[in-house]
């Protein structure tokens, strides 16, 4: 993990807010970092920071890329970027209190997360947590699981 992460940033509808409040709150360390988003929450991602970075003179380039929404697919691009090795934190706010039309999409996303040894963050506290963590800010070689042993077993 280099010293540049690549934060994916998900959020129900309902966690929309929640979210935006905390890249308001992070702006200047996720202006650093390569950003990936789920549908709508990629454009209010952008705008905040692009709102946050006029406000603030600052003039470093954006890198926010923008995948389906999470019910159109999005979770599962998330999915693939995660299998992929591209994706360093999962920061996915979601709505436990809603049930969702996606909801394996949801378990299957944050499986894989684990699966991979992805940092995750599921609430503020946590996100808060591992944004101002000193591990945040340097390179990090998390230890992956060899899985050949499954992978090579005899059926």
């Amino acid at each position: 993990m280099d010293k540049v992460k690549r934060i994916a940033l998900v959020a129900h509808d309902n966690r929309k807010i929640d979210l935006i409040e905390w890249v308001e709150w992070n702006w200047e360390i996720l202006v650093k970092h390569k950003l990936v988003c789920t549908g709508t929450t990629g454009r209010l991602v952008e705008e905040t920071l692009d709102r946050k970075k006029e406000e603030n003179g600052n003039t470093r380039t954006l890198s926010v890329t923008r995948l389906k929404s999470g019910p159109l697919g999005g979770d599962q691009q998330m999915g693939a970027m995660i299998c992929d090795g591209n994706v360093d934190v999962l920061i996915f706010f979601w709505d436990p209190m809603q049930p969702q039309p996606h909801d394996v999409d949801v378990k299957a996303l944050l499986r894989i997360a684990a699966l991979y040894n992805v940092v995750t963050a599921c609430s503020r506290s946590t996100a808060d947590f591992i944004i101002s963590s000193p591990l945040f800010d340097g390179q990090y070689v998390p230890i992956i699981k060899d899985y050949s042993s499954y992978i090579n077993r005899e059926l």
